[in-house]
């Protein structure tokens, strides 16, 4: 039978003061989204007057309108996709092969390579010589620079590599007396049963390839290559804001928006698309960072 435990006074007061802190720590990190979100699917220019807090005060999808005429950013989304699958897929896929080797622990220097990866997780290069070596791998301009980079992170290989050691050795045993060898190992044995923290470092990777604006600030001059971040870089930096309302003079949508407006609306078209891939990925992500502690 269960047994009703009655809270004492302490508590109960514990618990009512933990629900509204956390009650306040959710509303303080919701409501500027929220807000965004209010102002951008407002008219831009009753937005100027100020005093929209909740709800829009005049509903309009002009600012969004504004945004899909500009010329570039839908080249821009595209480029992002693009990046964002391929460097995602290229990124586990080698990531993950590097991890299988290290995890072998009759890896010949295994310590050694592990001693020089550590290294790297405190020191870098540094600005100018990564722009240095990126030019003289004639990356620059590139969309090889969004993906080659990136291709491995040593922090993510030791995530794969925890996982890849609690794997049973009876698996790899039984596939070799099948005649596999380390290839057919890791691709047909070891990939399927590590889906949990491929699924993982996905998510970590390909939330970092679609919002980064960096490289195609510093890498890349081409503005057919470069990713809508950095198209939203240059809304922010007002540069680009003025060009996507000379874009729609001469139409109605001139006068209901500001490029304040446009600013608002860009962060919502570029921020979603990896908001809505995220809850699909949630339970993998768990699973993935949780599976290598509990194991025995």
């Amino acid at each position: 039978m269960w047994s009703l435990k009655r809270k004492t006074t302490g508590e109960a007061l514990f618990d009512l003061a933990n629900n509204i802190i956390m009650l306040c720590l959710c509303f303080v990190t919701l409501y500027p989204i929220w807000y965004v979100i209010v102002n951008a699917f407002n008219n831009g220019s009753d937005a100027m007057q100020g005093g929209i807090y909740w709800w829009p005060r005049m509903f309009s999808l002009e600012n969004f309108k504004a945004v899909f005429a500009s010329p570039g950013i839908m080249l821009a989304m595209w480029i992002t996709v693009a990046k964002t699958l391929v460097g995602t897929v290229t990124h586990v896929f080698f990531t993950a092969m590097v991890a299988y080797a290290f995890s072998r622990r009759n890896l010949i220097g295994g310590k050694i390579y592990i001693l020089m990866g550590t290294v790297t997780l405190f020191f870098g290069g540094g600005l100018i010589p990564t722009f240095l070596l990126i030019k003289d791998l004639h990356l620059l301009d590139n969309f090889l620079v969004y993906i080659i980079p990136v291709l491995f992170s040593f922090f993510d290989l030791i995530i794969f590599m925890t996982f890849f050691r609690d794997i049973p050795e009876g698996l790899e045993e039984a596939a070799r007396m099948d005649g596999a060898n380390d290839w057919s190992i890791f691709l047909r044995v070891v990939i399927p049963v590590s889906m949990p923290v491929i699924a993982t470092i996905a998510l970590f990777h390909g939330v970092y390839q679609w919002n980064d604006y960096f490289a195609g600030i510093i890498y890349v001059n081409n503005p057919d290559l470069q990713p809508v971040q950095t198209f939203l870089y240059r809304v922010v930096a007002q540069s680009s804001s003025n060009q996507m309302i000379t874009a729609v003079q001469g139409s109605n949508l001139v006068k209901s928006v500001t490029s304040q407006s446009i600013k608002l609306a860009t962060m919502i078209v570029t921020t979603l698309p990896i908001v809505f891939v995220y809850p699909f990925l949630q339970r993998y992500f768990v699973k993935g960072m949780m599976l290598g502690s509990i194991k025995g």
